[in-house]
C-alpha cells in the first residue's frame, strides 16, 4: 500500500521545514507517509489543492500567501479558523469534503508558555501586522491573558477590521503605522508582518520597547533576523523566532491527521542545532 500523501502549499515555499518536521514525527510514531512541497502562485492555488486531494492527498499545511484562500476553499471550518477567517491546515474527510483548521494561535501560545516559560497574563502587547498570520494569533493572545492588544498595520483599514472582528474595545485597539513613534511602550511585541520574508525593512523606533519587553517573530531563520536584531539592539529582555511555533503547529496538524500527538521538544532541539 502506498504511503499516505501530505504536502505544504505556499509561495515561496522552498525554504519550508515542514517536510523534515512531519517525517520526524512520523518516525517517532511509527507511521509511513509521503510529505512534499508544492509551490503554487495565488491564481493557481485552488486548482493545485483540488488536484492534490483528487489524487489521494489526505492533508495539507498552508503558508503565505494562501491562508485566506485555504479558508475560502474549505467546506467546513474549525472555531479558530472561523474567528481568523484563515486556515493553515486542510484535511480531506472521508466524504471528500475539505475541513479547515487554524493552529497558529495555539502553536504560538504553547511555544511561549510551555517552551519559553512566559506568563502572558497582564502583558500589554503590540501586534505588528493585521494579515493572515496576525489574525491567526490575535484571539489566542487574549485568551491566554494578555491585558491589552494594540494592532498596528501599514493599511489602517486592515488593523481596524481585525480589532472590530475581535470586538473587545476596552482591550483591543487599532493604530496607524505612522503612530509608532508616539504610541508609548509595550512589554510584548509580536511581529506578524511578512517584511522579513519579503526582505523589506520594518524601521521600528526603539521607543515602543518597554525595558523588560519580550519580542517574538512569527517567522523563523533568516526571515526573522532583522526584527530579532532590532529587538536585541533596543534592549529587549528576550527575543524569539517562530521555529518553536512552527513545530507546535505542525504537531497539531499531525494529531488531526493521524490521531497521535508527537513529542515536539526533540524535533525542535534537532532543528535548532541544525540551524546553528
Amino acid at each position: 500500500m502506498p504511503a499516505a500523501q501530505f504536502a505544504v502549499f505556499g509561495h515561496p515555499v522552498d525554504h519550508s521545514l515542514s517536510p523534515r518536521i512531519h517525517q520526524a514525527f512520523a518516525q517517532q510514531c511509527g507511521i509511513e507517509l509521503s510529505y512534499r512541497i508544492i509551490d503554487a502562485v495565488p491564481e493557481d492555488f485552488a486548482s493545485a489543492v483540488r488536484g492534490f486531494f483528487d489524487e489521494g492527498g489526505r492533508g495539507a499545511n498552508v503558508t503565505l500567501p494562501h491562508k485566506a484562500a485555504a479558508f475560502a476553499l474549505a467546506d467546513e471550518h474549525s472555531l479558530a479558523a472561523s474567528r481568523a477567517g484563515t486556515a493553515n491546515v486542510l484535511t480531506c474527510r472521508a466524504d471528500g469534503q475539505l475541513a479547515a483548521h487554524n493552529t497558529d494561535g495555539n502553536g504560538l501560545v504553547r511555544d511561549l508558555t510551555e517552551r519559553h516559560r512566559v506568563d502572558l497574563h497582564s502583558h500589554h502587547a503590540l501586534l505588528l501586522g493585521a494579515g493572515g498570520a496576525a489574525r491567526g494569533v490575535a484571539w489566542h493572545l487574549l485568551d491566554a491573558g494578555v491585558r491589552t492588544l494594540t494592532i498596528i498595520n501599514r493599511s489602517p483599514a486592515a488593523a481596524a477590521a481585525l480589532a472590530d472582528a475581535i470586538g473587545e474595545p476596552t482591550r483591543v485597539h487599532a493604530r496607524y503605522w505612522d503612530d509608532l513613534a508616539s504610541i508609548g511602550s509595550y512589554d510584548l511585541i509580536i511581529n506578524a508582518t511578512s517584511a522579513g520574508i519579503l526582505g523589506a525593512a520594518l524601521q521600528l523606533p526603539f521607543s515602543v520597547l518597554d525595558s523588560r519587553a519580550l519580542c517574538y517573530d512569527l517567522s523563523y531563520g533568516a526571515a526573522a533576523n532583522e526584527f530579532l536584531g532590532w529587538a536585541r539592539t533596543a534592549g529587549a529582555r528576550c527575543a524569539f523566532d517562530g521555529l518553536g511555533m512552527l513545530v507546535e503547529t505542525a504537531a497539531d496538524a499531525f494529531a488531526l491527521w493521524h490521531g497521535q500527538r508527537p513529542a515536539t521538544e526533540p524535533v525542535y532541539q534537532r532543528l535548532r542545532r541544525q540551524a546553528a
